[in-house]
C-alpha cells in the first residue's frame, strides 16, 4: 500500500528525516514510537504531503485517501477559528463555529455524527462554538472529525493525549474495532503503555531517523531499541533560584488560596457553583476530573487568567481579587504549564529566550537579562537535555521539545505556587519520568505549592496527598467537586 525506500525529507535547513525501508501493507495497523524530538510528528506529516523529499521514494501516498489526528492538526483548527473572528468588524463575540457544523463539514451521516457524540460525551457541547471548548473537547473533536470521514488510512499522532481515561477507554475500543475490520492505521506514540495489544507492527525513531521497524516483538527486542527505552535515573538538581525573584512575603497560618463559594457561569452554560476551596502553603493538590468539567477554568481563576475572578469571592497570595490589585501583584508568585499556553505562546522567540521569560511572566522577553539570569535558563535546560537548541526558534522544536522548555520557563523563578495543567502532555516516557523527578524534588523542596491535573493515575505522585476531584458533570446545574485527603 505504501513503501519508502532510502527516503530523505527536508524538516528544516539543518535537519533530514532519514526512512531507510518500510513498507505499510493494506489492512494492517503499525505504531511508531521514539523520544521527544525523534522526528514522530514530521514522520506523521509525511502522510499529509508536507516534506519536500530530498531523494528516496515514497510509493503509493498520490492513490490513498488519508486522515491524520495530531496537535499540529488541532492548531490548524484553532488557527483557523481564529480567521474566521470578524468581532471587530460586527462588534458581535465570536464563539467558534457550532461543533455539529464542524463534524458536517466531513460526513452527513449523522446516525454516525450520534454515535460518536454520545460516546465521547460531547453532547452538552454540540451548539457550542468551537473556541469555547476546553483543550480536552478541543482533541475530542478533532478526533471524531477523523473518524467519520471513509479513508484509506488512519494517522493518529498522539491520540490519547488530553482526553480523561473514559474517552481513552473509548478511543481504544473504536481503533480496536477498525482493526478488526481491517481498517488501516498509523499510530504514532510517546508512551510504550499506551501501544495496543492488538499491535503487530512497530518503528522506532530516533534522531530523525528511522532505527528499527518490522514485527512488533523484533523491534523491542532489538538491541538499539532496548538501549534507548532504557530511562536513565539521573542525578536530578534544582539550579539557584534567581535572586532577583520577589519572594512572597505571607504569615505561616495563611492560605495561599481562598475561594468562597466560588462560581462560573456563562450565557449558556453553569460550569460550576458553591465551590469553596482554600489552599494552604505546601500543600500539594491534584484537581482530577473528565475533560469539560472546568478543571482549567478554575486553575485559571486562581492564576487571573479568567477574567470571572474579580466576580468571585477569592483570595490570593493575602490579596483579595478586585480590590485595586495589579495583575502582577499575583503572576509574580505563579509558575503555570499548560496546553493553552503552549498553543498562545506564539512569540517569535528563540528557546533561551522562552526560558527566561519565565522571570518575568510574559509571552516572549522584553525586558532587560542580567548574564546570571541567562545562565540559569542555560541550567534549567542542561537538566532536560535541551542546552544545544538554546538558540534554536521555539517553532522549530518538536511538540514534546517545546513542552520541556515550557515547563523549565515554569520552573526557572521556583515559585510560590506552580500550575502543573496535564505537565507531561507530549512527552515520551524518559522526559515524562524528568519531569516528574523535578515535580518530586520541588514538594520535598517545600518552597513551593503544587496544582497538578493529570489524566494518568500512574504520573501521581504519592507527594498529591490532597486532591479536589469532579465527581459529576451535569449540564444544566454545573459540575460536582470533592475534596478528598
Amino acid at each position: 500500500m505504501i513503501t519508502i525506500e532510502n527516503l530523505h525529507a527536508k524538516l528544516h535547513k539543518d535537519a533530514l528525516l532519514s526512512i531507510p525501508f518500510l513498507d505499510i501493507q493494506k489492512g494492517q495497523s503499525w505504531a511508531f514510537i521514539g523520544s521527544n524530538g525523534s522526528g514522530k510528528s514530521a514522520f506523521a506529516s509525511l502522510f499529509n504531503n508536507e516534506l519536500a523529499i530530498q531523494a528516496g521514494t515514497l510509493t503509493g501516498l498520490d492513490t490513498l485517501n488519508i486522515s491524520l489526528v495530531s496537535f499540529e492538526e488541532q492548531q490548524r483548527l484553532i488557527d483557523r477559528e481564529k480567521e474566521r473572528d470578524d468581532s471587530d468588524i460586527t462588534n458581535e463575540v465570536f464563539e467558534g463555529t457550532p461543533v455539529m457544523e464542524l463534524f458536517l463539514e466531513v460526513s452527513q451521516d449523522q446516525a454516525a455524527i450520534d454515535v460518536l457524540v454520545e460516546k465521547f460525551n460531547l453532547k452538552h457541547v454540540i451548539n457550542k462554538g468551537f473556541r469555547k471548548l476546553s483543550t480536552g473537547e478541543s482533541r475530542k473533536v478533532i478526533i471524531i472529525r477523523a473518524l467519520l470521514q471513509s479513508k484509506d488510512v488512519l494517522v493518529f499522532d498522539e491520540p490519547f493525549d488530553g482526553l480523561d481515561a473514559l474517552s481513552q477507554q473509548h478511543l481504544l475500543a473504536t481503533l480496536t474495532s477498525l482493526h478488526h475490520k481491517q481498517q488501516s492505521m498509523v499510530l504514532i506514540l510517546n508512551r510504550l503503555d499506551e501501544v495496543p495489544d492488538w499491535i503487530q507492527h512497530m518503528g522506532f525513531l530516533h534522531n530523525c531517523q528511522l532505527l528499527a521497524q518490522g514485527k512488533k516483538d523484533n523491534v523491542l527486542n532489538s538491541d538499539i531499541v532496548k538501549a534507548f527505552l532504557t530511562f536513565n535515573n539521573q542525578d536530578l538538581n534544582l539550579p539557584e533560584r534567581d535572586p532577583c525573584v520577589a519572594k512572597l512575603e505571607l504569615g505561616p497560618q495563611e492560605a495561599l488560596v481562598a475561594l468562597h463559594n466560588g462560581k462560573v457561569a456563562y450565557t449558556d452554560r453553569l460550569i460550576f457553583e458553591n465551590l469553596n476551596w482554600s489552599i494552604k502553603q505546601g500543600e500539594h493538590w491534584a484537581v482530577l476530573g473528565p475533560n469539560g468539567c472546568g478543571k482549567s477554568t478554575l486553575l485559571n481563576l486562581i492564576s487571573g487568567d479568567h477574567p470571572q475572578c474579580y466576580a468571585n469571592d477569592l483570595t490570593v497570595f493575602g490579596i483579595k481579587r478586585g480590590s485595586g490589585e495589579s495583575i502582577w501583584d499575583i503572576k509574580q508568585h505563579i509558575g503555570i504549564i499548560s496546553s493553552a499556553l503552549q498553543w498562545q505562546y506564539k512569540a517569535s522567540t528563540n528557546v533561551l529566550s522562552a526560558v527566561v521569560s519565565g522571570l518575568f511572566d510574559s509571552i516572549g522577553l522584553y525586558n532587560q537579562v542580567e548574564d546570571h539570569q541567562k545562565q540559569l535558563a542555560l541550567d534549567w535546560l542542561a537538566q532536560v537535555n535541551l542546552q544545544d537548541k538554546a538558540n534554536a526558534p521555539m517553532h522549530k522544536l518538536s511538540y514534546g521539545e517545546q513542552r520541556l522548555v515550557l515547563i523549565c520557563r515554569a520552573m526557572i523563578k521556583q515559585p510560590a505556587l506552580l500550575i502543573l495543567d496535564e505537565p507531561c502532555q507530549g512527552l515520551d516516557d524518559a522526559n515524562r519520568q524528568l519531569v516528574l523527578g523535578f515535580i518530586e524534588l520541588l514538594a520535598q523542596q517545600k518552597q513551593t505549592t503544587l496544582l497538578y491535573v493529570t489524566h494518568h493515575e500512574g504520573d501521581l505522585l504519592p507527594c498529591f496527598d490532597q486532591r479536589l476531584v469532579c465527581r459529576e458533570v451535569d449540564p444544566e446545574n454545573g459540575s460536582v467537586w470533592q475534596i478528598e485527603s
